[in-house]
């Protein structure tokens, strides 16, 4: 399992996150605070918000080409 910080600015990255994340084979889940929705849910990711840090929990070790993919999401 891994665990990363993703943010988005608009409803445009959340599209563009979600066409990438969808064409991995493992399970991902978005939480912020209390709320946890599914990290290949566009709808589900609005919810959480923009300009916040969320936390992506991939449920694979290796997501190598994952990380690279979504590098411009991922926060310090």
């Amino acid at each position: 399992m891994r665990d990363m910080i993703i943010k988005f600015k608009n409803p445009d990255e959340v599209r563009a996150f979600v066409n990438k994340v969808e064409k991995y084979p493992y399970d991902m889940d978005m939480k912020r605070g209390r709320f946890v929705v599914d990290a290949k849910s566009i709808l589900g990711i609005m919810n959480l918000g923009f300009n916040n840090p969320i936390e992506l929990r991939v449920y694979d070790e290796d997501c190598e080409q994952l990380k690279q993919d979504i590098a411009e999401y991922m926060t310090a």
